[in-house]
């Protein structure tokens, strides 16, 4: 199982976890496993098919460029990071 950080904005789904263990093969098949846990969680992580503007994942320490199609392994880490702007 993959193991996802969930950031504070999202942890109310999982009753203030921010650890959660969850299969997947990719990161769309993740988010589809964390939304059958914790209804509502998808909203706020995808958009069109996409991950939400304003929202990274960072996966096994890289943030993705492929999105929802990253493949996972089975021991991957996945952190869901609201993205960071500024000047």
């Amino acid at each position: 199982m993959a193991i996802v950080y969930l950031p504070y904005k999202l942890r109310h789904f999982s009753m203030g976890s921010n650890v959660i263990d969850v299969n997947g093969k990719n990161l769309k098949e993740l988010i589809n496993n964390l939304e059958n846990l914790f209804p509502g969680i998808k909203l706020e992580l995808v958009e069109n098919n996409k991950l939400k503007p304003g929202l990274s994942a960072v996966i096994d320490g890289r943030t993705t460029r492929l999105g929802l199609i990253h493949k996972l392994k089975e021991d991957s880490e996945v952190h869901f990071l609201p993205a960071i702007a500024g000047g």
